[in-house]
């Protein structure tokens, strides 16, 4: 269970919370511009632009769970269990595997316009990465500067839908997730009005009792509500390091702590990382569930025009300030 939001303050950012209850030792990792790509059923892209973003690497490629490219443009696969169908090659169409999507979107796309145009002759196929590694149910959304996309591929086809809100989280479909916020269209940062009855007087007796009826439980649902309602109403921050800063608290609303969701195995699902892309700048923001400090790594440090995988391990070990 994951959610991905887009928030826009003086820089543009992008990220995500992975949910889960256990890791496939995820990495920071670059792929610069003269990365050779390989496709299993669409060649090779031996020149594009630069990605920088969070993959399990496995076999020498990167399996991308979020990114964004130098150009600024964003994406990340969230799951989308039990909904996710995907197909055989097909001739004539661009056959890519469910865990090629961003990299193939990233490595061609400047914008969601092209991106969309991009998509417009896909088929997502169910080609596994290898025999071991089952085949994710995921669905996307792809996000710059001015608008998202959320792309879904149903067993009735694929589909393209605007996002007006810049957020993903995971089960129903996404007309169904924006659907879902008329139920709380009365929600308020202002203190709220009594509506209730002219007959008796009621009191507002602390402050922010207009998001009364905010859901607060883990569900995909109610953290969409959740991260649409605040990523909404948030300010615009006057720094950058600000509006980092913002979009971490945002994604402390959607986070999962140890314990509040037990999984079949025993285990509990928990917020693994989470994400924040300063897709202005090219610099990713990260922490993780046992070190809340935020690293970064800034793409324009690496050599962009070479051919090797730039990787770095993710900082998983509590690191405290001593300040005496």
């Amino acid at each position: 269970m994951c959610t991905a939001l887009k928030y826009v303050s003086q820089d543009v950012f992008f990220g995500r919370t992975l949910d889960n209850d256990s890791s496939y030792n995820e990495e920071i990792v670059i792929a610069p511009r003269r990365r050779r790509l390989n496709f299993r059923d669409a060649g090779d892209i031996s020149a594009h632009y630069a990605i920088l973003g969070i993959a399990a690497v496995m076999d020498g490629c990167p399996l991308y769970y979020d990114a964004c490219n130098e150009k600024g443009l964003g994406a990340a696969g969230l799951n989308f269990v039990g909904n996710a169908v995907y197909n055989d090659v097909v001739c004539g169409k661009d056959n890519i595997a469910h865990f090629e999507i961003i990299p193939w979107i990233l490595a061609q796309c400047a914008t969601v316009n092209e991106a969309e145009k991009l998509l417009s002759n896909i088929n997502i196929t169910k080609t596994q990465f290898k025999p071991d590694l089952p085949v994710a149910q995921l669905h996307w959304i792809i996000a710059d500067k001015n608008g998202a996309i959320t792309v879904e591929c149903e067993k009735d086809g694929l589909h393209i839908y605007r996002n007006p809100v810049g957020v993903l989280t995971n089960n129903p479909p996404f007309p169904l997730q924006l659907f879902n916020l008329n139920n709380y269209m009365g929600l308020s940062t202002l203190p709220p009005q009594n509506t209730f009855s002219d007959k008796i007087a009621l009191d507002k007796y602390c402050r922010g009792m207009g998001g009364l009826g905010l859901p607060g439980d883990v569900s995909s649902q109610s953290r969409f509500v959740r991260a649409a309602f605040s990523a909404l109403n948030s300010p615009i921050c006057s720094t950058c390091l600000s509006g980092v800063s913002q979009f971490f608290h945002i994604m402390e609303n959607v986070g999962q702590t140890r314990g509040v969701c037990k999984v079949e195995n025993g285990g509990y699902e928990t917020t693994i990382y989470t994400s924040c892309m300063d897709m202005t700048k090219g610099i990713l923001y990260y922490t993780c569930y046992d070190n809340r400090r935020i690293s970064a790594v800034d793409m324009n440090k690496a050599n962009l025009d070479g051919t090797a995988l730039v990787r770095f391990p993710m900082m998983k070990t509590e690191q405290i300030f001593a300040q005496n």
